[in-house]
């Protein structure tokens, strides 16, 4: 796993960040912690929960690299996917929401009970907020141990402003990110749409991204 410090040393912009390159700073600690912890977990049952684009899925897979497992789309969710999960100890289940089946994901908490296995749920919001009609599976959603991934701190704002830029093999100077750091929102989804807005208005006015592209995209925002 790559550090940010060892990011800054090779702020050339040339590597291409893969999937094992997460940044684990003072926002997402907790959880990456505990995922690294099992099984020694209190519950059988994790949720992740966090904003779009903070980092759920990229977690999941690092779980399921290092423990195996399977991994179901919560909305795709079906009765022969019971069936599957048999052989496997880790289930994950991604993007939890109102567009789902309530009863067969009541069915998957049954088995993950029944069969002692372990459950992760990612979602936006906290599963024991999301309101399912479904009484006997808002109860059950008491069971899940909750780690809520939080909005970024500095240094991983930075990570991710120079991440998508790597992406889009775009390279500028550090205090160029120092600047967008200091008034973008401290939100994944604002961070990733600025980062399209300052790409898009560099590519139109065939220019570098410089201090008055930047100040073009935060006006946008404000618009």
């Amino acid at each position: 796993m790559k550090t940010l410090n060892q990011l800054l040393l090779d702020f050339d912009y040339k590597q291409n960040f893969k999937e094992d390159n997460f940044y684990v700073c003072k926002s997402n600690y907790y959880t990456f912690e505990l995922i690294n912890k099992w099984p020694k977990w209190e519950k059988n049952f994790l949720n992740i929960n966090g904003e779009k684009y903070s980092g759920k899925s990229h977690l999941a897979n690092i779980f399921l690299k290092k423990f195996k497992g399977i991994k179901i789309e919560s909305n795709l969710l079906s009765n022969e996917n019971l069936k599957e999960i048999k052989p496997y100890q880790n289930i994950i289940l991604e993007d939890l929401n109102l567009d789902i089946n309530e009863k067969l994901i009541y069915s998957l908490f049954n088995i993950i009970d029944q069969d002692n296995k372990f459950l992760i749920i990612t979602s936006t919001q906290p599963i024991t907020e999301i309101k399912f009609k479904l009484e006997d599976l808002r109860s059950r959603t008491k069971n899940c141990l909750l780690s809520k991934i939080e909005n970024p701190d500095d240094e991983l704002m930075f990570a991710l402003i120079l991440k998508n830029l790597s992406d889009r093999q775009v390279i500028i100077d550090k205090k160029l990110i120092d600047f967008i750091i200091k008034r973008v929102e401290r939100s994944y989804g604002k961070i990733f749409e600025f980062i399209y807005k300052i790409d898009r208005i560099s590519l139109k006015k065939k220019k570098s991204i410089n201090f008055k592209i930047i100040n073009e995209a935060l006006e946008e925002q404000i618009e």
